[in-house]
């Protein structure tokens, strides 16, 4: 079974910085040197790598994907979420991490993020480590 981490977002659309919590369970399960898979088992959210040094472009990411996706009365979704369903679609609900050393292999400016996109919720991010 993989491991997890519970994230809880505050707007119906952000990007929560989950690094510190992808680091917590690298050192609670003894990680070190492999492939770190993470999953996302939502149709609304998503998981993302981008820069976490400067706070307004994970606003800007969320501005600029309501602008190319605004919720529409076209849409036939009866839970009226059907922008998050595409926005979720086009980010992703998993990313591959390199672990050397216990550490997720990251640019300077990167960090791990749950993407939000029909919050606010309880999101589950899954874990599994393959060792080399």
């Amino acid at each position: 079974m993989p491991n997890k981490i519970l994230v809880t977002s505050r707007h119906n659309k952000e990007l929560v910085d989950i690094t510190s919590s992808v680091h917590a369970e690298i050192d609670r399960a003894g990680w070190q040197n492999g492939v770190l898979y993470l999953f996302v088992p939502h149709t609304t959210a998503a998981v993302t790598i981008n820069e976490n040094a400067d706070p307004t472009v994970q606003t800007d990411i969320c501005y600029a994907l309501s602008q190319a996706f605004p919720d529409h009365p076209a849409f036939r979704h009866l839970e009226g979420n059907s922008d998050a369903h595409v926005m979720t679609s086009l980010t992703g609900s998993s990313e591959i991490l390199f672990i050397e050393k216990g550490r997720p292999v990251l640019g300077t400016w990167q960090g791990i993020y749950l993407a939000e996109y029909d919050g606010p919720r309880t999101r589950q991010v899954l874990l599994k480590f393959i060792s080399e």
